[in-house]
């Protein structure tokens, strides 16, 4: 059966039961408090009224929290996340030695005592082409995906730079748009692993960013080759129900500080909490609007 619940969804749940419960525990006590300045005539009704009121807020408290337990034991159950995907996935950069993003997102769920499971397959250097043939030949990941509730992807962007590296001396936009096509037939062949593999998994994509932007931002081009590249990723997940994109091309263009590595082309720590923030955002979005 597939699962609906994600992460913040029990947060959000958790916060509204107890919010409620202590407002319906704050409205028995005043009404309480009011009956002790009513005329002795008034008691015995009060009382009956008190006592009927208070079974209401008790009843409408306790299948609040009926209802966050529910939630929270079948999350707890045995969620399982894949992250697959290039160094991004890896958390390459991240000088805290915490994973990346994937770790960030494993660490935060771990401190509110989410039983989940996270298997990592980034590899630094993967383009489109390595992922879909590990996903054809690796068991392990084969094996993981059957498990998994949540699949979290970050690729492409070695293809755009294999695109640079084979046109470095004679750079246009030319080699980018053609190259465009064959990375969209790539990533739907992806998809269909792994949805062949795992079709109830809720898959994320996660968009580029382009990490020369900190240097060459007078040179549009380069945004633009992101930007269409992006577009492309996007017209593939809205082919499928259950892939979704995440943005992040714009994460980093308003940050004082410094989210990228020594490297100067992957995130360091703060960059990669950058990352998983719009990740977390995204799943609570996405969660909603299934919700309703």
């Amino acid at each position: 059966m597939k699962k609906k619940m994600y992460l913040i969804l029990i947060v959000s749940l958790l916060a509204v039961g107890i919010s409620l419960f202590l407002l319906l525990t704050n409205s028995k006590n005043d009404e309480i408090d009011d009956t002790s300045t009513q005329p002795h005539a008034n008691e015995e009704t009060n009382e009956e009224a008190t006592k009927e009121e208070t079974n209401e807020n008790e009843s409408i408290g306790q299948s609040v929290r009926d209802a966050v337990m529910e939630a929270i034991s079948f999350f707890k159950k045995d969620a399982h996340v894949v992250a697959i995907g290039d160094s991004l996935t890896q958390g390459v950069g991240d000088e805290a030695n915490n994973g990346g993003y994937i770790g960030i997102i494993e660490e935060r769920l771990e401190e509110e005592n989410f039983q989940v499971t996270f298997d990592n397959y980034g590899v630094r250097g993967n383009r489109t082409d390595h992922l879909l043939k590990r996903l054809r030949e690796n068991e392990e990941i084969t094996e993981s995906l059957q498990k998994a509730d949540f699949v979290l992807i970050t690729i492409g962007a070695n293809d755009i730079m294999q695109i640079m590296k084979d046109n470095f001396m004679n750079l246009t936009e030319e080699p980018f748009t053609s190259g465009r096509g064959p990375y969209r037939d790539r990533l739907i062949e992806i998809f269909d692993e792994i949805i062949a593999v795992q079709p109830d998994a809720e898959i994320y994509l996660l968009g580029f960013f382009n990490p020369f932007d900190q240097y060459f931002r007078e040179i549009e081009a380069l945004n633009q080759i992101v930007t269409r590249w992006n577009n492309e990723s996007l017209q593939v997940t809205n082919q499928f129900e259950q892939v979704h994109y995440i943005p992040m091309q714009d994460i980093f263009q308003y940050e004082e500080e410094n989210v990228f590595a020594d490297d100067n082309f992957h995130p360091n720590h703060s960059g990669y909490q950058l990352m998983a923030e719009r990740v977390m955002e995204y799943l609570e979005n996405n969660l909603q609007g299934e919700q309703n």
